[in-house]
């Protein structure tokens, strides 16, 4: 059953390429992909796959029924853009300025799409069911994953699983784990109040630039001194706004940035650390100042059985010798994390970087871009997982088993 519905996949490839490169020319930013929502659910629908519009949002869910009784499966794809301007040259650049694909999410979709036809296709040789989670606004927190579970998404659902292509990793290789795979991922926004002035005259002012510029060179001291050494952390400043000219002092500064972590007691220290040293500081500087931390998405934690059934998976679609099993994670965040809060699953990362196509720069690049063979690896690895989890053979022995 699994060599058809590859040889299927296969068949449907050039479809899927044509729905990445629609998705591509016509990105949406998260929380306004209206277009993109209403292009997933009519698809679903004329597939024949029952579909609910509006999850959480923009979210759209579809669910394939098997022919008999059994498990059901998860699978995820997100959906929405970055404000970024794409500067690739190729024809399917995206047609909207500043906003493009520079995550891969139109190549989640279009792979997601593509399986589910097959699915649906081949629903009478399924023993449970598959949940498709097309999922908007990973990219801005809160995230559309909290709002489409808390709008029901996962109901009746046994494990969840989510794949992301990505272009550090060789073409044909997959990046997964057990355990923590992305970290928290936290925002902050800090306002500096100074008392603005001329610039030959110090004295008579209250340098927000000062005062920001010691805050940014003191928060380093929370990781490399206040952290234990062997519990991964990040603090990162990624704007410094102030003044407009060269012979002012001026009167406010901004500065925004992200935290990174793995352990929550170590999430909880930094929010402290940072409050208590950016009060320090700008007492000691005369300056009053706003501080907001936001807790943005959890660390996402792999489930040891999924993921070791993910391994076995794998295995059937590429050589043993291209899966890399993750043994120190990154830093990056990932909204998937509320899915495997609430059911067991595994997120993996599908390699599809290719330098004969100049498909090497990284994710939020404005010349991303990824090989598309990479979708049907990744479109291969969740059939052969539904095929574990549904097929009409191994049923009654995998819901007896205890590694379900």
């Amino acid at each position: 059953m699994l060599d058809k519905w590859y040889k299927e996949i296969e068949a449907m490839y050039d479809q899927m390429v044509q729905w990445r490169r629609y998705l591509h020319e016509n990105p949406e930013l998260s929380f306004q992909e209206v277009n993109t929502s209403k292009m997933i659910g009519d698809l679903l629908e004329s597939f024949g796959i029952e579909v609910r519009r509006n999850v959480g949002g923009n979210g759209v869910v579809g669910k394939i029924y098997g022919a008999k009784p059994g498990k059901t499966i998860a699978l995820r794809a997100d959906f929405d853009a970055l404000p970024i301007q794409d500067e690739k040259n190729v024809d399917f650049k995206s047609k909207v300025p500043g906003v493009m694909h520079a995550c891969g999410h139109d190549g989640h979709t279009a792979t997601l799409l593509a399986v589910a036809k097959v699915l649906q296709e081949n629903s009478d040789d399924l023993a449970g069911n598959v949940v498709l989670l097309h999922q908007h606004a990973e990219e801005m927190p809160p995230g559309g994953a909290i709002a489409m579970i808390e709008d029901g998404c996962l109901e009746g659902v046994d494990v969840v699983y989510g794949a992301h292509l990505a272009s550090g990793g060789e073409l044909g290789s997959v990046l997964y784990g057990i355990g923590p795979v992305s970290a928290a991922s936290d925002a902050f926004e800090l306002k500096i109040q100074g008392k603005g002035g001329h610039g030959a005259s110090p004295h008579q002012t209250i340098d927000s630039v000062a005062v920001g510029a010691q805050i940014a060179n003191q928060l380093k001291h929370i990781v490399s001194r206040r952290v234990n050494p062997q519990k991964p952390a990040v603090i990162s400043i990624g704007s410094f706004h102030a003044g407009n000219a060269g012979n002012v002092i001026a009167d406010t500064a901004e500065l925004t940035g992200t935290v990174r972590t793995f352990d929550e007691d170590v999430r909880s220290l930094i929010e402290e650390e940072m409050e208590q040293l950016i009060g320090g500081v700008c007492k000691a500087f005369h300056a009053e100042y706003e501080f907001n931390y936001a807790k943005g998405y959890p660390s996402t934690v792999n489930t040891a059985d999924e993921t070791n059934i993910l391994e076995k998976c794998l295995i059937d679609v590429l050589p043993e010798s291209k899966l890399v099993k993750i043994e120190k994670p990154g830093m990056g965040g990932e909204d998937f994390s509320y899915y495997l809060q609430n059911r067991p699953g595994c997120f993996f990362s599908v390699g599809a970087r290719n330098e004969e196509i100049d498909a090497v720069y990284p994710h939020h690049h404005p010349k991303f871009t990824f090989d598309e063979r990479a979708m049907l690896h990744t479109a291969k690895i969740f059939l052969s997982l539904v095929d574990y989890y549904t097929n009409a053979e191994k049923t009654e022995a995998l819901v007896n088993s205890s590694t379900i």
